[in-house]
């Protein structure tokens, strides 16, 4: 269930990108506009955490999830019939709200059930479940774009939130009474204040935002990438996709086996820093696909090995408010992709990109190394 929650990020970001050249011709707009279709997507996931963390931490995981679900199927039908891009755009902000839900809620639900290297192996076996949504997402959207066109893709999301908010109506609550918030809720807030004053909390939260920086650019930029420059069909970039998601999968299962997460830590940030660098040099230089594909390959599986373990260091390090603590995590993540997805079609959109790589794999290995001075416990 947690997998299938989780999940909601890339079904609602990853979908649909096969048809973002083709949304763009339906709508008769700039690339730059249907970009912010995900971009906006991305800024409401960030801020719907912050609204659903407090709120799962004061009246359980269960209410405020169906809430959510309730508000992504009234979002996600609408968006069929957007009779403009500036409509559609708005609807995935409140798409992106609502996906907030189930992110932030699954992750607060695994902090309740789980501590300490249980708590980090939990995440590991739900992020390679999940890490099968970005396979099965792109490719099923490359499929219907081809038969039935954008709009199928975002009837097949409204499909997918009937079945998430049937399975959500059979919940049971994993927040009991005693341990929820007592604070009213607008003052329930404040716990952000607290949370935020834990440093090491905040160093791995800002090492997980780069993280997401180099996930997001990617996301944003590989379907012009592949399609436009590379010249491959909307079905075959699909394909590419599947294949980097199932590297992010199979680093997220291949990270609860460290018997040290801190060497696991230390090990996958190096490596994006050097798979970046080289996906830079290719880039810039208009290099074989081949050799893009396959430092591309090795970054994804670089960011798979990184996820579940600062995951489980930034919630251990923040428990007794778990909700709110899985709020700003997720949050800093989608709010650095709604930075980084518009940025990446600035100027030459392969320069671009690289560039986007390499810093953001640099601060990320920075923010790791701070947050080891800070850490109060062992996993």
């Amino acid at each position: 269930m947690l997998g299938m929650l989780t999940a909601f990020g890339p079904f609602v970001t990853d979908m649909y990108l096969p048809s973002l050249p083709t949304m763009t011709n339906y709508f008769n707009t700039s690339v730059s506009m249907v970009q912010l279709g995900l971009t906006f997507s991305m800024l409401g996931m960030a801020l719907g955490q912050l609204f659903f963390g407090p709120l799962s931490d004061k009246y359980g995981r269960r209410l405020p999830l169906l809430v959510a679900m309730v508000l992504f199927l009234i979002s996600t039908f609408a968006c069929i019939f957007s009779p403009n891009i500036e409509f559609f755009v708005s609807l995935r902000f409140i798409q992106g709200i609502a996906a907030a839900g189930g992110i932030v809620i699954a992750r607060s639900v695994a902090t309740d059930k789980f501590k300490r290297r249980n708590l980090a192996k939990a995440f590991s076996i739900v992020g390679a479940i999940n890490g099968m949504a970005p396979v099965i997402a792109p490719i099923t959207g490359g499929l219907v774009l081809g038969i039935i066109g954008w709009k199928g893709i975002f009837g097949i999301l409204f499909f997918w939130g009937i079945l998430l908010t049937i399975v959500s109506a059979n919940f049971k609550e994993s927040l009991s009474k005693t341990r929820r918030s007592k604070e009213k809720f607008l003052k329930s807030f404040n716990m952000f204040k607290s949370v935020l004053k834990n440093k090491g909390f905040v160093f791995y939260t800002l090492q997980m935002a780069f993280t997401m920086a180099i996930l997001f650019s990617y996301i944003a930029s590989s379907p012009f990438i592949i399609q436009e420059h590379y010249k491959f069909s909307p079905f075959a970039f699909s394909l590419f996709f599947a294949v980097n998601a199932m590297a992010i999968g199979t680093g997220a299962a291949i990270a609860a086996r460290f018997k040290n997460y801190e060497l696991s830590l230390k090990v996958s940030n190096m490596g994006m820093i050097i798979c970046s660098i080289m996906l830079f040099i290719v880039l810039a230089n208009n290099g074989s696909i081949i050799f893009f594909e396959s430092f591309l390959l090795i970054l994804c599986f670089m960011m798979g090995l990184t996820f579940p373990v600062v995951t489980a260091f930034a919630m251990n390090s923040a428990r007794k408010q778990a909700g709110t603590a899985s709020a700003i995590l997720g949050a800093s993540g989608f709010l650095s992709g709604s930075i980084v997805s518009p940025l990446v079609g600035l100027g030459n959109i392969l320069v671009t990109t690289g560039i986007i790589f390499v810093v953001s794999s640099f601060f990320a290995a920075l923010f790791a190394f701070l947050a080891f001075g800070y850490r109060n416990f062992k996993i």
